[in-house]
């Protein structure tokens, strides 16, 4: 079986294992925080960050985008890049979207202010850092509810990668007590939509030691 080492707040994390939960793919779940650079994970991924992905003959899997990529190329079951070339591409492009811009104007912020803060430093949060994640996030919305205003999924015609991706960042904001979707009814139906998925529901049940999520975090009506 994949080993699959990991943190419950890990977004990328989040994302490769909605992935592989949807290929039918079982992972061992192994807890790594990489803000302690443990020498044997370091080993593993020399950035040491994760998710890092490794098989019964150790063999690594390192970076959630080569993860995803290296079990599209293997496993035809649930694709979820999409059918044509054109389609790929633009799956991709969101991808990185949510992996880079999204992470880097909002995750990353509120990761680092209301998670690592609290759980790591035992710190107050920077309340101008949070209000700038916070009015980075209501555009990220926007931009979202305009993608679904011209497609049924992010990913086009059905769903896929670029959905995987989106909902793995939105969730980890939404356990943050993060995410208000006031003003973004179609977004809000959409991100319901995946969270119903049975697929989702290993990542409702998992929580961050000393850190609860609000208590309509695993609730699917919200």
């Amino acid at each position: 079986m994949w080993r699959l080492y990991q943190y419950p707040l890990c977004p990328f994390s989040r994302k490769v294992r909605l992935a592989l939960a949807e290929k039918g793919v079982e992972v061992e779940l192994v807890p790594e925080l990489p803000w302690a650079r443990r020498d044997e994970f370091v080993d593993l991924n020399p950035a040491g960050q994760t998710p890092v992905l490794v098989g019964d003959r150790g063999a690594a899997l390192i970076d959630s985008t080569a993860i995803c990529e290296y079990f599209e190329e293997t496993i035809e079951r649930m694709p979820l890049l999409g059918a044509s070339a054109a389609d790929r591409a633009e799956v991709r492009r969101l991808c990185v979207w949510f992996d880079q811009k999204f992470y880097a104007e909002v995750g990353h912020i509120l990761l680092a202010e209301r998670m690592y803060k609290r759980v790591v430093q035992r710190a107050a949060p920077d309340g101008g850092a949070l209000r700038t994640a916070g009015r980075n996030l209501e555009n990220h919305l926007g931009y979202i509810e305009y993608l679904l205003d011209h497609r049924r999924w992010l990913s086009g015609t059905t769903f896929g990668l670029a959905d995987i991706t989106a909902a793995a960042h939105l969730s980890v904001i939404d356990y943050l007590s993060a995410l208000e979707w006031q003003g973004h009814a179609t977004a809000k139906q959409w991100y319901s939509a995946i969270k119903s998925r049975p697929t989702f529901r290993a990542l409702l049940s998992e929580r961050m030691d000393g850190l609860s999520p609000p208590a309509h975090y695993d609730k699917l009506d919200f």
